[in-house]
């Protein structure tokens, strides 16, 4: 039985060498079905233009193997010839991860692949100009999270979410950054820029460094950062653990002044932390996460030349004079200095404005009371 199986599938191939799809269709609709090379019956059948014997050897061959990659595109391949983009791109993409997986890939196969490639890239373009334009007759393209649902729908942007290292309080929004009119009190620290601005240069004029934001201590392991001990990324600090930093306070009298404006955690040995933070040129400080979510980041511009900016999560924003950026850092992020020039940037600490008093009250109690035990690193 085998052997006339393997007969007829020879006669078949030649059939096939020949474009002689019918003949080649009869041959292997002989053979057992147990036998049968359904990839050729698939392809003879798509020679003669029958679609419906192709589509039944396609889903008999990838019963067998799911992860035949040749059964995956040429599926999607006729799934695309009956005007089913979504199928095809679905098989596609499936050949395009299988293949990712395998460390040698035939010859013969690339082609095919480069193919599946070129139309699950074509095929996103098709749906997103198909979202734009529906969205667009409906009147609300370019709402701004409606466009981001979109970009993390068609794989533009990476999903990041509060990672904190250390302390995680659910029920709070997955919110990158927040806009400076979602707070009352910004404007009001915002127009002391300039005289905030004023008291930076008198410092800076000393000709120190900034002690290194990232420092180590004999009391604990070595923090796996690039910058450890490095005033590439300095810090001045004006509260630092919850305790004033007296000699800056008292040079910098209209900086503390702004700083009494903000929501800061009033957090025994831990908050309030507000420091101006600097980069120097060429600095990049690594993707990271900060160690709690029940806090956002704020930076105030003070100096900041071209090419600095933030990234939160999949959003990159660049400081601009004269306006805040308040950002959750327990979302990965990372900063970076491309320009010839220092940047600094007055940073604090405030409590998230979803977090209710009763809750601050409550978690300014549980932070304290950590403090009192000391078997726990005093990073949590």
């Amino acid at each position: 039985m085998r052997d006339q199986s393997q007969s007829l599938a020879d006669e078949a191939r030649g059939a096939l060498q020949r474009r002689d799809g019918h003949t080649a269709r009869r041959l292997l609709l002989e053979i057992d079905e147990q036998e049968r090379p359904w990839l050729m019956l698939a392809q003879a059948s798509n020679m003669i233009g029958d679609t419906e014997t192709e589509e039944a050897a396609l889903q008999a061959q990838l019963k067998l193997n799911s992860r035949d990659i040749p059964a995956l595109i040429l599926t999607a391949e006729l799934k695309a010839r009956l005007g089913d983009d979504r199928a095809a791109s679905a098989f596609f993409q499936a050949a395009l991860n299988q293949a990712s997986s395998q460390s040698d890939i035939p010859i013969a196969l690339r082609p095919m692949l480069q193919r599946a490639e070129n139309f699950v890239v074509e095929s996103q373009k098709r749906f997103e100009q198909h979202l734009l334009d529906s969205l667009q007759k409906s009147g609300v393209a370019g709402e701004a999270r409606i466009q981001n649902a979109i970009d993390l729908l068609l794989g533009k942007k990476q999903l990041y979410l509060q990672e904190p290292s250390s302390f995680y309080f659910p029920g709070l929004p997955q919110k990158q950054f927040y806009e400076r009119s979602e707070f009352d009190w910004i404007g009001e620290i915002e127009a002391k820029i300039p005289a905030m601005r004023a008291e930076l240069v008198s410092v800076l004029s000393d000709g120190q460094d900034f002690a290194p934001y990232v420092e180590s201590s004999g009391d604990r392991p070595h923090a796996a950062n690039p910058l450890i001990n490095d005033p590439s990324w300095g810090a001045y600090y004006f509260w630092k653990s919850g305790e004033i930093v007296e000699e800056h306070a008292t040079r910098c009298p209209t900086t503390m002044a702004a700083l009494e404006l903000a929501p800061m955690p009033r957090i025994d040995k831990r908050s309030p932390i507000a420091l101006w933070s600097l980069l120097k040129p060429g600095t990049h400080i690594k993707p990271h996460h900060g160690l709690l979510n029940t806090r956002l980041i704020c930076h105030i511009p003070l100096i900041i030349p071209e090419n600095c900016a933030l990234r939160v999560g999949s959003e990159t924003r660049a400081w601009k004079d004269g306006q805040a950026l308040i950002f959750d850092d327990s979302i990965e992020h990372e900063a970076w200095n491309r320009s010839k020039e220092t940047r600094v940037v007055l940073l604090f600490e405030v409590w998230r404005p979803e977090i209710s008093v009763a809750e601050r009250e409550a978690l300014t109690a549980l932070f304290e009371t950590i403090n009192l035990y000391q078997g726990v690193p005093e990073e949590i």
